[in-house]
């Protein structure tokens, strides 16, 4: 990684990955933690797939993680088991009332609606029912889905298109990026857009605001 992204100042930058395809990051305000906070990978993080940090203080007792599930197309039992591992992860979180924000790919559409018609295929991975009623599960366990949440009527919500046939032009995607939040610290969310226009991934960012809390 360059060092620009590495050594961002003004960030405490963390990042894990290897040679592999695979890996995630997380940069966290200085203003937020003016000390280094401590970051973590859960018992269940393989291929460089999940990060954590704890933030305490001003920022309260909040964990955030950065996830890239596997996508499943080469080993779809190993996705299952990472969703499965992560349901678990959220339902700790539930139980020890601390908040927590999930974010990044998850590599599944949630609904019918998070895909372009022209894109539904019903064997697909991505969109198969298994994956969906587990992403549900760990919805269930007091999660937002803030994208669909504060942008409730928008039928063109994607956030990865195939990288062919103009298809990010004509908007016709997949919403697989996720910002998960517990319900008190999504009650402070105003926005959460993605931001078609940027980056040069096949992929788009998409940005939380968090009343009185920055983005």
């Amino acid at each position: 990684m360059p060092a620009a992204l590495c050594e961002m100042e003004g960030y405490w930058c963390y990042w894990h990955g290897d040679k592999g395809y695979s890996g995630v990051g997380l940069h966290v305000s200085k203003t937020l933690s003016p000390n280094r906070p401590a970051f973590s990978h859960p018992p269940f993080d393989y291929e460089h797939r999940i990060v954590a940090v704890h933030l305490g203080g001003s920022a309260g007792d909040l964990t955030i993680a950065s996830v890239y599930v596997p996508n499943g197309g080469k080993d779809f039992p190993a996705k299952m088991q990472f969703l499965e591992a992560m349901d678990e992860y959220a339902a700790s979180f539930q139980t020890s009332g601390r908040q927590l924000v999930l974010c990044g790919d998850m590599n599944v559409a949630l609904t019918e609606r998070d895909v372009h018609p022209k894109e539904r295929k019903p064997r697909a991975i991505g969109q198969l029912p298994e994956e969906r009623a587990l992403v549900e599960r760990i919805l269930g366990r007091g999660l937002v889905d803030l994208g669909r949440t504060l942008d409730p009527d928008n039928d063109g919500l994607f956030t990865w298109w195939p990288p062919w046939r103009n298809m990010r032009q004509r908007n016709i995607g997949w919403r697989l990026d996720y910002v998960l939040a517990s319900a008190a610290l999504a009650a402070q969310a105003t926005a959460c857009p993605v931001q078609a226009d940027v980056g040069t991934s096949d992929h788009a960012p998409v940005v939380v605001t968090f009343e009185g809390a920055g983005s």
